[in-house]
C-alpha cells in the first residue's frame, strides 16, 4: 500500500524512498529506478517488471505527468495480456492502492516533475 506521496518522495507500507522506483506484484521494491532515455519510459525500462507477469501496470507519471511512456508500449503491454495504466502521480496513486489488493498489479513511479 502506497501511504503518503510528495515531491520527491513516497512512503509505501511505513518505509519512505526519495528515488523513482518500480513496485513488483511480490511486493518488492526496486529503488534508484533509471530509465534509459530520462523522462521517456520504454519497454526495456521496465522489462523486469513485465517478466514478473502482473495483471496490470501503472504507471506514476511524475507530479506533473512529464514522463511519458513510448507510443508503442501500450500495445506491446496488450500482446503480453497486460492492463497499462497511466497517470500523473496522484491518480496512480489512488489506482494502486485500489487495484493491489484483488490483482496482480506492478507499478514504476517518477518521484519528481
Amino acid at each position: 500500500m502506497i501511504d503518503t506521496f510528495a515531491f520527491g518522495s513516497i512512503v509505501i507500507d511505513g518505509r519512505r524512498y526519495a528515488s523513482d522506483l518500480i513496485i513488483y506484484p511480490d511486493g518488492h521494491v526496486q529503488d534508484a529506478w533509471r530509465r534509459v532515455r530520462g523522462h521517456v519510459l520504454s519497454q526495456k525500462d521496465i522489462a523486469a517488471l513485465i517478466a514478473s507477469r502482473p495483471e496490470i501496470i501503472i504507471a506514476g507519471t511524475g507530479v506533473n505527468g512529464r514522463m511519458r511512456p513510448e507510443d508503442d508500449l501500450e500495445r506491446i503491454l496488450s500482446r503480453r495480456n497486460i492492463r497499462w495504466m497511466a497517470a500523473p502521480n496522484e491518480q496512480a496513486i489512488q489506482w494502486f492502492n485500489e487495484f493491489y489488493r484483488e490483482n496482480t498489479v506492478g507499478a514504476c513511479f517518477h518521484l519528481t516533475c
